[in-house]
This record gives C-alpha cells, sequence and structure tokens, in this order.
C-alpha cells in the first residue's frame, strides 16, 4: 500500500454560501443576511450559520458582497508609493495601515519609482477593484486623469507631494522651511561653504528642499555657486559619487546638505571612503534607521512620516464618512535632531 503524495492531492473547493445553508438548515438569502450583519434573522439561525461558516471555514466574496450592499463599501484602500523599500515610504505605510485597522479597513500598496506612467496604472487597478478610497503619494507631472474618479465619489488625499492639475486634499511637509533650517544650522557651527546634494529636480519636494538651500544661504551670505550643487541623485551610488567629486574638486565645501535619506547614505559612504566623516559636517533631510548609531552619529532635519500617515488616513475617512468640505492642505513641520555630524566645526583657516 502506497503513501499518497500530500502535494499531488486534489485541492478541496472553497465553501460556498450553498454549502452554508445545507449545513444550517436554512436558505441562501439568511445566509447572506448574517454575512452581511443584516437585521431580520432569527438568534437560533444566526447561531446555525456561524456554526456553519466556521465548520466549513467559509469566506465570503469581500468584492462581489460589497457590490451587493447599500454603501457599495468593500473595506478596501489603494495606497500609492514611490518606493516601499525606502524607510520613509514604509513609515506612511505603517502609519496608515495603523489607524485603518481600527476600522476593520485593508490597505493594498504598490511602489511607482517616480515612473508617472505606474503611478497611473496602479491606480487604475485599485479603482477597478472597487478601493473605498485612495492615498498617493505622486510622482507625474499631472494628476488631472484622477479627477473623474474623484467626482465619482472616490475621496483621495495625496501625501508628501502636491498634486498637479487637480484640487484635493494633501498632507505636506514644510519642505522649503526645513532645508533652509538645516543650513541654518551649519552656518552657526562656523561653516560658511555648504554644498548641496539633492534628489531628482522634477521632484516639488527636491525643488522646494534646493529653493530653502538657496534662500538660507542668501540671508547668511555664504557663496552660492553651481560648482557646489549636485542634482538628479536618486540612489546611493549616485550619491556616493556625486560626494567624492565635490570633496575632490579644488575648493571643496567643509559641510554638505543632503536633501534625502538614501542621498544621505551615499554621502556617509563616500565621506568614510575618503576619511573625512570626522572632518566634514553634515546634515541630512529625512532620518532613516541607525542614524544614530554611526560614528559620528548623523544630525538630520527630520520629518514626521508616521504622523503624515495617520493625519492623510483620518482625513481620508472623514471624507468616506461624508466631510464635503473644500480641499485642505495640511503642512507638517520638521523637528532638527541634532546628533554630532552636523556639528563637526569647519577647520581653522578654512574659508
Amino acid at each position: 500500500m502506497t503513501q499518497s503524495d500530500p502535494v499531488a492531492a486534489p485541492y478541496r473547493q472553497r465553501a460556498t454560501l450553498r454549502d452554508v445553508a445545507a449545513m444550517a438548515g436554512v436558505s441562501i438569502k439568511t445566509v447572506s443576511r448574517v454575512v452581511n450583519g443584516e437585521s431580520g434573522v432569527t438568534p437560533a439561525k444566526v447561531a446555525a450559520v456561524t456554526r456553519a461558516i466556521h465548520q466549513l471555514d467559509y469566506r465570503p466574496n469581500v468584492s462581489a458582497s460589497a457590490l451587493r450592499r447599500a454603501n457599495r463599501r468593500t473595506a478596501v484602500i489603494g495606497m500609492v508609493l514611490e518606493d516601499l523599500a525606502n524607510p520613509f515610504s514604509s513609515a506612511l505605510l505603517r502609519a496608515v495601515e495603523d489607524t485603518a485597522n481600527e476600522r476593520q479597513v485593508l490597505i493594498l500598496a504598490g511602489s511607482v519609482d517616480e515612473d508617472q506612467g505606474r503611478e497611473r496604472t496602479l491606480v487604475r487597478a485599485f479603482s477597478e477593484r472597487r478601493v473605498d478610497g485612495l492615498i498617493v503619494a505622486p510622482v507625474g507631472e499631472d494628476q488631472g486623469y484622477l479627477r473623474a474618479e474623484i467626482e465619482a465619489g472616490t475621496p483621495t488625499v495625496f501625501v508628501d507631494r502636491p498634486p498637479q492639475g487637480i484640487r484635493a486634499d494633501c498632507v505636506l511637509c514644510d519642505n522649503e522651511g526645513g532645508a533652509r533650517t538645516a543650513v541654518h544650522h551649519l552656518a552657526d557651527a562656523g561653516h560658511r561653504h555648504v554644498g548641496y546634494l539633492g534628489d531628482l529636480r522634477i521632484i516639488p519636494t527636491a525643488q522646494q528642499r534646493f529653493a530653502g538651500y538657496q534662500r538660507a544661504c542668501l540671508e547668511r551670505g555664504l557663496p552660492w555657486r553651481p560648482a557646489d550643487h549636485a542634482h538628479d541623485l536618486h540612489t546611493v551610488e549616485e550619491a556616493t559619487a556625486a560626494t567624492v567629486r565635490l570633496l575632490r574638486s579644488a575648493d571643496p565645501p567643509t559641510a554638505l546638505f543632503a536633501s534625502q535619506n538614501l542621498v544621505t547614505i551615499g554621502a556617509i559612504a563616500a565621506l568614510q571612503r575618503l576619511g573625512l566623516e570626522g572632518t566634514v559636517a553634515l546634515v541630512g533631510f529625512d532620518d532613516f534607521p541607525m542614524a544614530d548609531l554611526l560614528k559620528p552619529r548623523v544630525s538630520v532635519i527630520a520629518q514626521d512620516p508616521a504622523r503624515m500617515g495617520r493625519v492623510a488616513a483620518e482625513l481620508l475617512f472623514q471624507r468616506l464618512d461624508g466631510d464635503r468640505s473644500g480641499p485642505r492642505r495640511t503642512v507638517l513641520p520638521t523637528t532638527t535632531i541634532p546628533r554630532g555630524s552636523g556639528e563637526i566645526r569647519p577647520p581653522s583657516g578654512a574659508r
């Protein structure tokens, strides 16, 4: 007698509404009413249906049942993020997830990697699955394609970056103010020559942070030279290479402002490679894991992605609960966290 191979055994079909009704000895309509939490079913029948559901491990088709419910809700929210692997995006997601979990709402999330076509594709996919609402960190230059979806009743909240081509709720960070604070912090430590390491110039947050850097340089009378600026750095490797070039130039900066967490990590790698981590000051925009464990510990201008996610989720649920007021723009402040790298003073005699 041979033992059957469990892998080759046929899969048991999922229990259906009809199976539950047969086991409970009630009609399919009664099972449907119990599953959807409708009134008018006797306690005895509710108990019988509940027992049958547990015994058969019945799982209702949420999408199908949502189309039959009066409010047509699916209890699912779609979330479009730049990169789920980035600590900022993952913190945003977790905060939204925690808030949604309190309402027993699920999250569908995906990364777009600064790809405008992928943003539209992901939004379309979520919309086709009838999500109740959308939270979007936009990368495209025009979110006007979402107008019909919003007008059809799908609440949409934009996070981190404002929407283009459409008026809608958004939750943002004070990017320009935070960058300005970073440069002032370095100037207060005695630096007169501050280099800038920036993300892709097409990104609104990168534009705002560079504007803050420029404004602070003007306010403190610091030299502002294109040779001290490196833009379009979107990976750790690109940031590392650009930082090495800056620090090996004929007149290298004594301090650096890195405008994004991955750029900051690349700058740290370059400083360590050149043995300058204790000599060149560094302030990064966005905190990141283990920034306080490096040597020196990394000073940052911190956003609060967790708060941003909570505010966005709460705003979305207010819209789902019937709030029809005009679009809201919420700008959250940054926090300066001095840990050591941003407090390194310039060498004596440095210009």
